[in-house]
């Protein structure tokens, strides 16, 4: 047995600082499992697979927003470096989609507002276990405790969260559905859904199956005049046909 870092060195021909770096992003299988551990100890004939790590894009500019579809595995805090812009709202690292980003204080402001009274139209798609046949509203009041790692859990002791599940399309015992919150709770979609015995795929903090990231992805955000939307990443489309 060898640790993993140093035998991803060897089969990508890159530094061990780089291997073990590809595997604390999250970037790297053997199968559909993720490699967690950078100096687990591993199979020395273990083939590992290296996600690609896909570039974010800029798919509206204007004097108040920079709109980002961000790819899974990248970390939402990195993006206001590269765009010199403060993120207006955050995804999960396994998320992928639509991120706001806000160029002037002003307009900063007015957004946070109307966060706060709940006038921001925000759509999720996402691959769960199980058939869902029809529309369903979860209002379960959301409590967070923020450790080393965030975790939700439903409880009366925690914020009200609202979220409407609509579903899209249904293959063998999978479903893909469309997430409207108007809430915004940390892990809202993923822990309603768990909620209701339909976990994210890939989503194995809330009881999800295992997979190489969470199949969740920030699809429509609608702000003032703004309604803009990006469409799922390949690995929706291919999951849903193949898995």
């Amino acid at each position: 047995m060898e640790k993993a870092y140093k035998l991803l060195a060897i089969q990508e021909n890159i530094s061990n600082a780089q291997a073990k770096k590809l595997i604390d992003d999250g970037l790297v299988y053997v199968g559909d499992k993720k490699v967690t551990i950078a100096r687990g100890l591993t199979n020395p004939k273990s083939r590992f697979n290296v996600v690609q790590n896909v570039q974010p894009k800029v798919i509206f500019e204007d004097e108040n927003i920079i709109a980002v579809n961000k790819p899974a595995f990248l970390v939402s805090e990195t993006l206001e470096k590269r765009f010199n812009a403060q993120l207006l709202h955050r995804l999960d690292k396994e998320t992928s989609g639509l991120i706001l980003l806000v160029k002037n204080e002003e307009f900063r402001q007015k957004a946070i507002e109307a966060f706060r009274k709940q006038t921001v139209y925000k759509e999720y798609t996402a691959i769960v276990s199980g058939i869902v046949y029809e529309e369903m509203q979860i209002d379960a009041p959301i409590k967070t405790s923020k450790g080393h790692k965030a975790k939700s859990v439903i409880s009366l002791q925690g914020q009200q969260a609202l979220t409407v599940v609509t579903p899209v399309e249904v293959s063998g015992k999978k479903s893909l559905i469309s997430a409207v919150i108007t809430t915004g709770r940390t892990h809202q979609i993923r822990v309603h859904l768990s909620h209701v015995n339909h976990p994210i795929i890939g989503d194995t903090q809330y009881g999800g199956k295992s997979f190489k990231r969470i199949m969740l992805h920030s699809k429509t955000i609608r702000l003032f005049d703004y309604d803009l939307s990006v469409n799922e990443p390949a690995d929706f489309a291919h999951y849903m046909q193949h898995s």
